[in-house]
């Protein structure tokens, strides 16, 4: 199947596709992580205001970027990102999308086997009788890969495997066809466990407080976080995270749409399903739950470790506290949740990498999702086997954090500056049902790319305690979390042997980024001969 023939086939398609792209853990673990460790309410204002003034500027500027790409026959971030401005530094800049994507995919794939696993073991009543104690060796016990404990790699190669069974039968007949029917089950699990957690009755089933705690502890405003960067920082990076931009994925999907296709409505539609999937119902199940047997202050400690530790740690024993049938079907309902949507997320990761390869060498799209399961196969390992030695949270950093977040600063400085606003607003307003106010054009062009600009320098500088007040040209002390403190190891014993793992990783991730930069290289040296030949053939023909 070619890549210029494929297409979606309904606009529903289209919009489950795109909001199970960005539909993934990240709404159910991430973000009430980043509430919970953010202050709750505090965290609520500067989440909204950064939806409207990142999120979704940058959601039309990759939705219209990708289906201009796909008009010239082009579906992966290089060659769409030379659409731009033929010049070749462009297309290079492109690659940080694939290397976004595929690291991603590479350690989302794992989590997405995990889930799966759970959903089996919860079926089966693995967890039944564990103390929280237990449940939490449990998890990781089984993030120990070895001889006697293969469950884990079996599972991620079963979950490899399906992703390239699915990406094999391309759009419409592979994610379109799986997105119509994991985004309906996803939704039925969110809204049985919503109802759940917020129906919580204190003293009933073990509980201790109502689930209506946890929401008042979300819901409740706390305007002092309106001048903490440490907050909007944060906040502009769930954003960043939930909405998938940055990783070529929304660029790779819209440049399959057709040349009538609405980028305007369909753009809002997918980004509002994202938005109340993680804010709705992400936001009533995990905090609700833990808070009404656990309290704030025991949550807000259990999230200092992530979503993944109250999630796969804590959260199968507050299920068995309500026994029987309804503790499997809820474990069943939470970890099956989690499956869909990490499935969903890592099909879309996927496909600008297979993109890539099907339109710069023209393989078919099963040749193109068998070379990507290989790559990914490749990177996984690292991540599967030395799980406690922070390689997987050195793909999370660099991969899924900062390239993601300066590609995307790249797409919105090119988009409103090297490109044009005044033509990018023609794009996102051709053949469009619903009209994007024009105080959005202004964004586009000031506002966001300034934030991006802002906070990518916070980010890569930030002082000892978000301590601005220090910044002198006479120099600062770096905080542990800063860009340049993390490539020193900055806070890390010097004896410690994890930094030769770390070290290693990164060594890994640098080789990785450069073997994208010269098959890009190759991929289009390889184009322009092929059509310089053909051109010589029909001329000759002609000549005949």
């Amino acid at each position: 199947m070619s890549q210029q023939s494929q297409s979606w086939n309904s606009r529903v398609g289209l919009i489950l596709a795109m909001a199970g792209n960005a539909v993934g853990i990240g709404n159910f673990l991430r973000f009430p992580v980043q509430a919970v460790q953010n202050g709750g309410g505090a965290f609520i204002i500067p989440y909204l205001v950064s939806f409207v003034l990142l999120g979704i500027p940058l959601l039309l500027v990759e939705w219209s970027t990708g289906k201009y790409g796909g008009m010239h026959g082009h579906h992966s971030p290089p060659m769409i990102m030379q659409m731009m401005n033929h010049r070749k530094i462009w297309r290079y800049t492109g690659a940080f999308g694939i290397f976004s994507s595929v690291i991603i995919c590479s350690y989302y794939c794992y989590i997405e086997s995990w889930n799966l696993s759970y959903a089996i073991y919860s079926v089966l009543g693995v967890f039944n009788g564990m103390g929280e104690t237990q449940i939490s060796d449990f998890f990781a016990a089984y993030l120990n890969v070895s001889v006697d404990n293969f469950i884990p790699l079996v599972s991620f190669l079963f979950c490899m495997c399906l992703n390239i069974f699915i990406l094999s039968k391309g759009i419409s007949g592979g994610i379109e066809k799986v997105a119509k029917f994991c985004m309906p089950m996803l939704f039925i699990f969110g809204i049985f466990l919503a109802i759940k957690a917020c129906s919580l009755t204190a003293g009933e089933d073990g509980a201790i407080f109502d689930g209506t705690e946890g929401l008042n502890f979300l819901w409740t405003p706390n305007f002092d976080s309106l001048d903490n960067p440490k907050v909007w920082l944060a906040a502009a990076g769930q954003i960043f995270f939930t909405l998938s931009l940055g990783m070529g994925a929304i660029q790779c999907y819209a440049s399959y749409l057709q040349k009538e296709d609405d980028i305007a409505l369909n753009s809002m539609t997918s980004g509002f399903v994202n938005e109340f999937t993680e804010v709705i119902i992400g936001g009533a199940i995990l905090i609700p739950i833990s808070v009404g047997y656990l309290g704030v202050d025991r949550v807000v400690e259990l999230m200092q470790s992530g979503g993944l530790g109250l999630g796969f740690k804590t959260m199968p024993y507050l299920f068995e506290q309500w026994g029987g049938v309804l503790s499997a079907l809820t474990g069943l309902a939470f970890f099956g949740l989690l499956f869909f949507a990490s499935l969903t997320s890592t099909l879309a990761l996927a496909q600008p990498t297979i993109g890539f390869f099907s339109r710069s060498y023209e393989w078919t799209q099963k040749k193109s999702s068998i070379f990507f399961g290989g790559i990914l196969l490749v990177m996984a390992l690292p991540c599967i086997l030395f799980f406690d030695k922070g390689v997987f949270d050195e793909y999370d950093y660099w991969g899924g954090t900062i390239s993601l977040f300066f590609f995307a600063m790249i797409e919105s400085i090119a988009f409103s500056w090297v490109m044009g606003v005044d033509k990018g607003w023609r794009m996102i307003n051709d053949y469009a049902e619903l009209k994007i106010p024009i105080v959005f054009k202004y964004v586009l062009k000031y506002i966001t790319p300034t934030l991006f600009i802002v906070i990518f320098v916070s980010a890569l500088i930030k002082p000892m305690n978000d301590d601005w007040s220090l910044l002198s040209f006479s120099g600062w002390e770096l905080d542990n979390s800063a860009i340049i403190a993390e490539l020193m190891h900055k806070g890390v014993d010097p004896n410690d042997p994890s930094i030769f793992y770390l070290d290693m990783t990164r060594i890994l991730l640098l080789i990785f980024f450069v073997l994208i930069c010269v098959l890009i290289w190759h991929a289009t040296r390889t184009r322009e001969e092929n059509s310089n030949k053909r051109f010589t053939e029909s001329h000759q023909n002609t000549l005949e």
